[in-house]
């Protein structure tokens, strides 16, 4: 049974043990498709509302829906959790002193997946694989309080330009609806 909202990857996976396919075979496939039709919409890597998008990856995320974003809008940064950590740091400032943008949104989540483990979890990495990650997991359980410490990681980086239009928000997974996060006084 699929989970996802539509299927357009293609075959299920008893039809891929059938033939050998994979996921990224299919996902290949409906590129192009998506090539044949393609047009060069004609816009640079600067996106048009000067806005980075930083958020969860979590795949129930429809971020260009949700915020009513098209193509060009924005720059937009995933990763687990949606927290600001150094490499994020380093996607902002390109996107800041190479790419125009002005505005950063962070955009945490109800009932994400780092409210359930723990930073213990580069331990088990390490019993199990031989080596311990050199990352944080950076594991939280207030989502509110994360987005809260991300925007202040944001607002003291020294290397961004722009810090003064920084806001976050939590997505509710259930009702599709942002609710702002006011940075501690």
């Amino acid at each position: 049974m699929s989970t996802s909202a539509h299927s357009t990857a293609g075959p299920s996976t008893t039809d891929r043990t059938l033939t050998g396919s994979t996921v990224t075979d299919d996902l290949v496939e409906a590129n192009v498709r998506y090539a044949a039709g393609f047009e060069d919409p004609g816009m640079d890597a600067k996106p048009v509302l000067r806005v980075a998008v930083v958020a969860c990856m979590d795949a129930r995320l429809d971020l260009h829906d949700a915020l009513g974003l098209s193509l060009g809008d924005c720059h937009t940064i995933r990763n687990a959790g949606g927290v600001v950590t150094d490499d994020v740091i380093r996607s902002l400032t390109i996107s800041q002193r190479a790419l125009g943008t002005r505005s950063v949104i962070l955009i945490h989540h109800t009932n994400c997946g780092l409210e359930s483990i723990t930073e213990e979890f580069r331990q088990e990495l390490e019993a199990e694989v031989g080596q311990r990650p050199v990352w944080a997991v950076e594991a939280y359980k207030d989502a509110d309080q994360d987005v809260r410490q991300s925007m202040q990681r944001v607002r003291t980086s020294p290397f961004l330009l722009h810090t003064d239009d920084v806001r976050g928000f939590v997505f509710d997974v259930t009702t599709g609806l942002l609710r702002e996060i006011l940075p501690t006084s």
